[in-house]
């Protein structure tokens, strides 16, 4: 493999100079992205003008990244070049070759079936009919459990291990970025927005700023939840960490030497390393535990305290007269996320006011609570299967209010000396994230011609 490659793709660049190689691999990539984009047939909603809006959102998305830049003039364009590339093919095969959606579907379909498991132990604890009842209380948070412990034991075992070094390989060779950053963007799909720091323990307290805010943005961009979507291969592409990479060196490129620089590695955590593979399991069990019970509060409180917000909103709106409709939260988010939702290519038959409050209720409470009223609230039950589809990328990265408080305090246990500059940064890496997550949006808004046949039907429908 690598004397064929060494042989053919290699001595093929080295004839093209070095002045154009950049110049030349960006016009590659824009030449690909309007092909794919364009040269399908229309369908329904998914017409050529809404896709021009969706790549015009996605150019907007890179240069409003590229204007607020902490160094406009330290920006590798190759990352960023290399990783809306790779974003973008991607998708392609995903979302438009019968392969690559048979494949990634086949693999979610073993995916949800071993997180299907978990209704055996609920069933256990309570009923047999219980997680037949779907409530999040015995239907997600048992799975959150089951997996973070199944992901203890494989990373015991050296599993894990092995796949993430595969993936950060890749990025690492082909996205010029440190050892540590290919590490995280690798892991953060498969053990979520915190725990892929862990990885990286031992080189946390000597990062970077800019590998520091890479770190939080790819936990960021990290897939949260996915249920309205009938296959989770489908958002595989929105997860893959290149999008997050591309994003984050745009609006904090890197400025210093880095201590991974030329080597990617997984240090090993003896200190905190299980004795057996039960111990492992056992642990994994009580740090799922940890995390649904997070889960579990924040959600409790975050929609009690947007009920109480709501509350006195309508309260002062019907003193101003205001009731049509009612002030509320997710009205002023909405409206204020009205410009995103237009630029994601949301049609303009009255779904660009719903998606944007959408929108803002995943930034503002979560992606739990977003993807809930997408579902069950009849306010959404009658969205075009193109704003569902755009809505349904756009809220599943973990991108929001609350998660702040996680990625603060993950990396702040991990590395106390630290605690100030993450602190200084997350907010940035918070928007970072955001945005590399809609770019999913974008591209699926210009690829995927059936929308339909993405989804499950909406509770409010039924």
């Amino acid at each position: 493999m690598h004397y064929a490659w060494n042989n053919t793709a290699v001595k093929l660049v080295s004839f093209v100079p070095e002045s154009m190689k950049l110049p030349g691999g960006a016009l590659i990539v824009v030449s690909v992205i309007l092909i794919g984009g364009f040269a399908s047939p229309e369908s329904q909603d998914n017409t050529r003008d809404n896709r021009a809006i969706s790549l015009f959102g996605l150019a907007v998305i890179i240069f409003s990244m590229w204007a607020t830049s902490r160094d406009r003039k330290a920006v590798k364009w190759h990352t960023v070049i290399v990783g809306m590339f790779v974003q973008f093919i991607v998708a392609l095969f995903v979302l438009r070759s019968g392969a690559g959606y048979d494949i990634f579907s086949f693999v979610s379909e073993l995916a949800r079936d071993l997180l299907g498991f978990a209704d055996l132990g609920t069933a256990f604890l309570t009923a047999a009919t219980v997680p037949k009842l779907g409530w999040f209380l015995v239907t997600v948070l048992p799975a959150v459990i089951f997996f973070v412990a199944l992901v203890q034991l494989l990373y015991y075992w050296g599993t894990l291990q092995w796949f993430i070094q595969k993936f950060a390989v890749f990025f690492f060779w082909s996205m010029r970025v440190s050892g540590a950053e290919a590490v995280v963007a690798a892991a953060s799909p498969f053990i979520g927005q915190g725990e892929s720091a862990m990885l990286i323990k031992p080189f946390v307290a000597h990062l970077t700023q800019a590998e520091l805010h890479q770190v939080m943005c790819s936990g960021f961009a990290t897939i949260a939840y996915v249920q309205p979507i009938r296959d989770v291969s489908i958002l595989a592409q929105g997860s893959m960490g290149n999008a997050s990479l591309a994003i984050s060196k745009l609006r904090y490129p890197e400025t210093e030497e880095t201590l991974t620089t030329g080597r990617c590695v997984i240090p090993d955590d003896d200190e905190h390393r299980a004795a057996n593979s039960l111990h492992a399991f056992a642990n994994g069990a009580w740090l799922g535990l940890k995390i649904a019970g997070m889960i579990l509060s924040t959600l409790l409180c975050i929609i009690a305290f947007l009920g109480l917000a709501n509350g006195l909103l309508t309260w002062w709106g019907r003193y101003l007269n205001i009731n049509d409709p009612p002030l509320t939260v997710e009205l002023i988010v909405g409206y204020i996320c009205y410009p995103l939702a237009f630029l994601l290519g949301v049609p303009r038959n009255g779904d660009l006011l719903k998606v944007a409050q959408l929108l803002g209720t995943k930034l503002i409470a979560n992606e739990f609570v977003a993807y809930t009223a997408l579902q069950t609230d009849p306010v959404y039950a009658d969205l075009s299967p193109r704003s569902r589809l755009i809505a349904t990328y756009a809220l599943c990265g973990f991108a929001n209010i609350g998660s702040l408080g996680t990625q603060i305090g993950v990396l702040s246990q991990i590395a106390p000396s630290r605690s100030g500059d993450v602190s200084r940064l997350a907010v940035s890496a918070l928007i970072a994230g955001a945005l590399s997550t809609l770019t999913s949006a974008s591209i699926a808004g210009l690829l995927v011609t059936d929308q339909a046949a993405y989804f499950t039907p909406s509770a409010a429908n039924s």
